[in-house]
């Protein structure tokens, strides 16, 4: 009897301990359901009775509640790290990839691209057609027209030098041409706002640099009304036997009221008597010409003068 009883005792008491002791199933829970805590009850004195803060219990279940295991330790020793020469090959890879797609923003950058275009190119309106300049290509030509400033009654002097024309046997000579067609166009209806006259340079221009009839032509239909009624004077400086065919061919498709404008100019003293030089720009090359040819000239009249002394004795 007394051993039964002591036997009952025994199991009440593992009963006790098994029910004070947490579930493992409570803390880990399911692996499809949410891990869910319950919070034990807690004594907040400081000593080490079952319960309390710093019981030996409380500190192992949140130990366990962490999930830290020794899983999570790392040895460094054992980690495969790139040598120096891997990262030098690295960074120079990455260099390059930066370089390539810094390239390609900036050709891709509208802003860039508008620069060039508005550096290459312009945009031109005549005859009320719009029209677009490769500056590029005429850059070494642009010096063909220029303003020498003003006459009587402020008229416009518009000098153009046929020494400036390209060759024509330079790379693409009528691509060439026709944007230097239009740049002359487009450059004398903003100079020009009344009256006006133009000087022909012609001296000092070798045949090759001459401008064919085609384009002469077109330079004349193209040139809108108001220039053409505005224009007083057509002054051609030096001119050759070439010219003077070439203007005697162009006759049938210009007005009379043009031709009539047309002067011939022999010398610069000539033209000096006509309109003021102080703003007229005369290339070098032309002023050796007009000397040469003064020379020539002189030469040519003294000996014509002692001939004739000669005849009368």
């Amino acid at each position: 009897m007394m051993m039964k009883m002591a036997s009952n005792e025994d199991a009440t008491d593992d009963k006790e301990n098994k029910e004070d002791q947490p579930s493992s199933a409570d803390i880990s829970g399911g692996s499809n359901q949410r891990r869910k805590l319950a919070a034990p009850p807690m004594n907040v004195s400081l000593d080490h009775s079952e319960g309390s803060l710093l019981s030996e219990d409380t500190l192992d279940t949140e130990d366990d509640g962490l999930d830290t295991g020794d899983d999570l330790d790392v040895n460094l020793d054992e980690l495969d790290t790139p040598d120096e020469a891997d990262s030098l090959e690295l960074n120079k890879h990455g260099d390059s990839e930066e370089s390539v797609l810094g390239g390609g923003a900036a050709s891709r950058d509208p802003g860039h691209r508008a620069a060039e275009e508005s550096r290459l190119w312009r945009s031109v309106v005549i005859g009320e057609q719009e029209h677009r300049i490769d500056m590029k290509c005429i850059e070494p030509y642009k010096r063909v027209i220029s303003h020498g400033g003003y006459y009587a009654e402020q008229k416009a002097i518009i000098v153009f030098a046929a020494c400036f024309l390209p060759e024509s046997n330079c790379d693409n000579y009528n691509y060439v041409m026709e944007n230097l067609f239009l740049y002359v166009i487009s450059t004398l209806e903003l100079m020009v706002a009344e009256d006006y006259i133009i000087v022909y340079l012609n001296g000092a221009t070798p045949r090759r640099r001459m401008p064919g009839f085609t384009w002469m032509k077109r330079c004349y239909q193209m040139i809108d009304r108001r220039l053409k009624k505005n224009l007083k004077m057509f002054i051609i400086v030096h001119p050759s036997w070439f010219i003077r065919t070439l203007l005697g061919i162009t006759r049938p498709f210009i007005s009379s009221k043009f031709s009539s404008k047309i002067k011939y100019v022999h010398s610069l003293q000539e033209l000096g008597e006509i309109i003021p030089m102080e703003y007229v720009h005369i290339p070098h090359s032309i002023v050796r010409y007009d000397q040469e040819r003064s020379l020539n000239k002189f030469a040519c009249t003294r000996l014509d003068t002692e001939l004739q002394d000669t005849a009368a004795e």
